[in-house]
């Protein structure tokens, strides 16, 4: 029976994730090492905490070279918060750690200013036009999403750029193409509109969810 593998690299909040995806519809299994994804439909990679510790993780658990081909390959994936970071080149938390490079790009951290950082609550989410490439619910309008980050994902290109929020200053809030989404956000602490988020999720995807 297919799957979503949510992988455990010891850098997630995974049963808060696992719940939220659960409740969005879809078998879920906690997976921690590669060879346990087979016959897997799409994988999750959440995580929480720092760029150089999330990436060190993911190599020592042998995730690294999976999780590339599997994107490349255009299969269903999504990523959130660290696990959307970590798809960028490298990040100003740890210099010389090389990020996944999926993403042309680097992750920075906010300024300091008038705000507070980290980022820690709820804001406002704008969705591209074309509803960030079909998986949000609404095209072209305003969300609301719970966060929690110090950094932000700066793409070398826009057209990764699937919703975008301002905190300090405009910032991308989702990543998607082809069959990728990854948020910033969390959609496990975003109550109605995150499990709406993963049910769309589930369903461009085609398996699980709501139809």
């Amino acid at each position: 029976m297919a799957f979503t593998g949510l992988i455990d690299y010891g850098m997630g909040n995974l049963l808060s994730v696992s719940k939220a995806l659960a409740a969005a519809g879809g078998e879920i299994r906690i997976v921690r090492d590669p060879a346990e994804l087979t016959g897997a439909d799409r994988i999750v990679l959440p995580g929480v905490g720092n760029f150089g510790d999330g990436m060190e993780h993911l190599r020592d658990s042998g995730f690294v070279p999976f999780v590339r081909e599997w994107i490349r390959a255009d299969r269903p994936f999504l990523g959130i918060c660290l696990g959307m970071q970590m798809l960028l080149e490298r990040s100003e938390e740890a210099p010389g750690v090389p990020g996944l490079g999926i993403v042309p790009g680097e992750v920075v951290r906010f300024p300091e200013g008038s705000e507070k950082v980290p980022h820690i609550g709820w804001n406002e989410v704008t969705v591209r036009p074309g509803g960030g490439n079909g998986f949000f619910p609404e095209s072209g309008a305003a969300q609301w999403f719970y966060f929690v980050h110090s950094y932000y994902v700066r793409p070398s290109d826009p057209d990764w750029v699937a919703a975008t929020c301002h905190y300090i200053l405009p910032f991308a809030a989702s990543l998607s193409r082809g069959n990728l989404l990854a948020l910033q956000f969390h959609p496990e602490k975003s109550q109605e509109s995150g499990l709406r988020l993963l049910r769309a999720f589930f369903q461009k995807t085609g398996i699980g969810g709501e139809k």
